[in-house]
């Protein structure tokens, strides 16, 4: 008889990027996989090219502020719930795997009323509000920090790390030198700020420009629209919007990586174990969770960390000194982390838990 999952989470590319990575290993297990998604969300299009039954739900968010939305998303949320409970009884699943996201709230409910198995994966230090919706329910949940593990329930939380795309770790240096028009010979910052960009680190990378060209290269994957016109010219800077099948050659290439500290990005960081330097969203952005996911790496030895309330650009050149001439420490540290095999860590516990 086949085995069956239907995976779900969407929002943000963060919350299905890590569900793709499993993909082809839940394949090799001869797995039958679903998705549960929204009925036009970014989980629908990042799906799409993976021929697997795409099943769309009426979804609300859950907002800690006012919002006149606040009255009629429990309706969508309701409405999701009974679309999924629909969906899962005629799919028939052994297990739900959930990567998050406000999406993944009816389905793992639904799953639960249903008592299928389910697993949660947290990718932040502390638990997002649709993830605490699903914990009571969920029969385990994987974290990417062991800081997290005393925030769960007693014998539900697994370290297993984010699973990443197997293919970010077969690029080619050479490929990526012939794109950017870079030398070999001289070493190569790769700036990442996530998908949208990261104004503050944007500027204060391209004001540092000067001094940090006369010792490297610089890529900048500075965001959609962010691309500076004015700079497009400039010998050893390359910038691009987004990339996709390029990125894993660009990764090969970077001898150290300047980043945000959202947990998927950070967790390729670590898999790839590129030295970094972190920049994590302000408090003032956010709720906080990526100044935590840096702080964990940066006690853990992957990372240097710069608050960015405090990013000049003279302390931003600073510390990416610093950062190439000890690269080899952050590597060493990596290499000993055990957050380092995700997928087959995380594909093992589905495996147990469908059959417990």
């Amino acid at each position: 008889m086949a085995k069956r999952i239907v995976l779900t989470g969407g929002g943000t590319a963060g919350h299905v990027t890590p569900n793709i990575a499993l993909i082809p290993r839940l394949r090799e297990l001869d797995y039958e996989i679903y998705y549960i998604g929204s009925y036009e969300g970014i989980e629908k299009k990042l799906i799409e090219d993976f021929d697997i039954p795409y099943f769309g739900i009426a979804t609300g968010k859950f907002r800690r502020y006012f919002d006149p939305k606040n009255f009629t998303d429990p309706f969508r949320v309701m409405k999701g719930y009974s679309e999924a409970k629909k969906y899962l009884k005629d799919i028939a699943p052994d297990i739900v795997f959930s990567k998050g996201g406000f999406v993944s709230v009816p389905v793992v409910r639904a799953a639960a009323s249903l008592d299928i198995p389910c697993i949660i994966h947290e990718s932040d230090m502390t638990p997002g509000l649709a993830n605490k919706l699903c914990i009571p329910v969920a029969d385990k949940i994987c974290c990417n920090f062991p800081e997290t593990i005393q925030m769960l329930p007693e014998g539900k939380a697994v370290l297993t790390g984010s699973p990443i795309r197997e293919e970010l770790a077969r690029g080619n240096r050479i490929a990526a030198y012939d794109i950017c028009k870079f030398t070999a010979n001289k070493p190569v910052i790769m700036v990442i700020g996530g998908s949208l960009g990261a104004e503050a680190i944007n500027k204060t990378v391209r004001d540092a420009l000067p001094k940090l060209l006369q010792d490297f290269q610089v890529v900048h994957i500075c965001g959609k629209d962010k691309v500076d016109n004015l700079m497009l010219n400039i010998q050893g800077y390359k910038q691009f919007e987004y990339v996709k099948s390029e990125l894993k050659d660009i990764f090969a290439m970077a001898d150290v990586v300047v980043s945000r500290a959202g947990a998927n990005s950070i967790c390729e960081l670590l898999a790839l174990k590129k030295p970094n330097l972190l920049i994590p969203l302000s408090a003032h952005s956010s709720r906080g969770d990526q100044i935590l996911n840096a702080k964990s790496f940066e006690s853990q030895g992957f990372s240097l960390v710069i608050d960015e309330d405090y990013l000049t650009e003279n302390l931003l050149v600073e510390r990416i000194h610093e950062l190439y001439f000890t690269r080899q420490t952050y590597s060493d540290a990596m290499s000993k982390s055990s957050q380092l095999n995700s997928i087959r860590t995380i594909t093992d516990l589905i495996e147990a838990t469908r059959h417990s």
